[in-house]
């Protein structure tokens, strides 16, 4: 009776998981799009680093904004709802690129990523609880890193097809001075693409609220306050948590859209696919932790492991020679692979020290939570900020530094050794004054 009940609850969960790995495929697509855009308008619009970062910064800070809003909407609303609700706007966002790319104007721009990360948080708000609580609590991590799979992968296509509809035709202004006809010509090239992902995106939160996804119990709680925040915050695992997630995001971020705005310093010509590397290697590590955890080791020792590997790849990152080729001699040559500078590799490399954190913290930071579990989501939500202010730092000193944006990459290495206290105590502490 116990094994047909149990077989009864998969396969009644298998549509909504379906459902929800293709919205975590549309939340990487549109994420990690970034990667491509930022040094494409850092090219047309002539920006520097710290106006280049103000992309991501204008995409990310809508969370720390509108996550525990969020959470108010999809307790008012429901889940599904929410989501729809939240790709809506996504479709908005994206037909606010057309005018942006007409008049060129940056504030459009950072507009548009404004509202795009507005409609991202609503929905990841919504998506998140479905992958813990569609399963049990012990396998939420595997679950977590099935959706990372999906969604950075993702991040693998965004940048290859942004790359072939847009960056292919220009290649060879990389490094040139453009003429105004050429900037008018790479502007506008942006707005098929950014009208088709609107249409898209839009089809899809219509088809989500007609689907037969089940509306999860919402929590006996009374409308989030500040009297819950506080109860939450209490909590060190979780509180410790936010700000863990808060400066995973800022690498993650660091790691997979700058890259592209580095690359085009060096003068490398597909900068605009240098984002793939990146979600390559988070992939890979993805597919290692559910290999991996717990079999073979645990979620705090995954997460210690990735925090060490970090900190060794970001000194390596700012000390090392931009002009050494020999790691990409060693491995990507002998494929067939392009040629690409030690210290650009190792930047892509972060996404193996990355892929483990988001999925081994999020279960950690909501362990035990109960009736706040809506609330903690919120607030972990809102560590997604990091993208925001991660970026600009990076951005500042960047500029500051005399080894330019190799140099910026220093910004990376404290939010590692934070990683590093969160698996070794952070994630343990039931109390403040322990």
């Amino acid at each position: 009776m116990e094994t047909t009940m149990n077989n009864s609850q998969q396969k009644s969960s298998l549509l909504p998981m379906a459902i929800v790995a293709i919205l975590f495929f549309v939340l990487g697509f549109a994420t990690w799009l970034n990667g491509s855009l930022m040094p494409y308008l850092k090219q047309i619009l002539q920006l520097t680093p710290f106006q280049a970062s103000l992309i991501l910064f204008s995409f990310y800070i809508a969370v720390t904004f509108t996550a525990l809003p969020s959470a108010w909407v999809i307790r008012k609303v429901g889940y599904k709802s929410g989501m729809a609700l939240g790709m809506g706007i996504m479709m908005v966002a994206g037909l606010m690129f057309i005018p942006a790319a007409k008049t060129q104007i940056f504030p459009l721009f950072l507009l548009a990523q404004l509202v795009m990360g507005t409609g991202q948080t609503l929905l990841q708000t919504a998506v998140n609880p479905y992958v813990v609580r569609l399963g049990p609590e012990e396998s939420a991590a595997a679950r977590v890193s099935v959706m990372g799979i999906l969604n950075k992968g993702a991040g693998v296509i965004a940048p290859m097809v942004f790359t072939a509809l847009i960056l292919d035709s220009f290649k060879d202004r990389v490094g040139t001075t453009l003429t105004q006809i050429q900037i008018d010509e790479m502007a506008n090239s942006l707005i098929l693409p950014y009208l088709g992902m609107a249409i898209f995106i839009g089809v899809l939160a219509f088809a989500v609220k007609k689907s037969p996804l089940p509306e999860l119990e919402q929590e006996a709680e009374e409308a989030s306050g500040k009297g819950q925040i506080k109860e939450a915050l209490a909590r060190p695992n979780l509180a410790l948590g936010v700000v863990a997630l808060f400066v995973y995001v800022a690498v993650e971020v660091i790691a997979g859209d700058t890259i592209g705005t580095y690359a085009l310093t060096l003068g490398v010509e597909n900068y605009g696919v240098m984002t793939s590397y990146t979600m390559v290697c988070m992939v890979i590590g993805y597919s290692l932790g559910i290999i991996c955890i717990p079999r073979f080791i645990s979620q705090p020792n995954a997460l210690l492991i990735s925090a060490v590997l970090g900190v060794i790849l970001s000194l390596g990152i700012v000390f090392g020679d931009s002009e050494s080729f020999t790691v990409a001699n060693m491995i990507l040559v002998p494929f067939g692979g392009a040629q690409l500078p030690d210290t650009l590799l190792m930047i892509a490399f972060l996404g193996l020290a990355n892929a483990i954190v988001w999925p081994a913290v999020w279960p950690l930071a909501l362990s035990g939570m109960g009736k706040l579990t809506s609330t903690g989501s919120a607030l972990l939500i809102m560590g997604i900020a990091g993208g925001a202010f991660g970026p600009v730092f990076w951005g500042l000193t960047s500029s500051a530094t005399s080894l330019g944006m190799q140099g910026g990459y220093l910004v990376m290495i404290p939010c590692y050794l934070f990683i590093l206290f969160y698996a070794v105590k952070g994630y343990k502490m039931t109390s403040w004054k322990s």
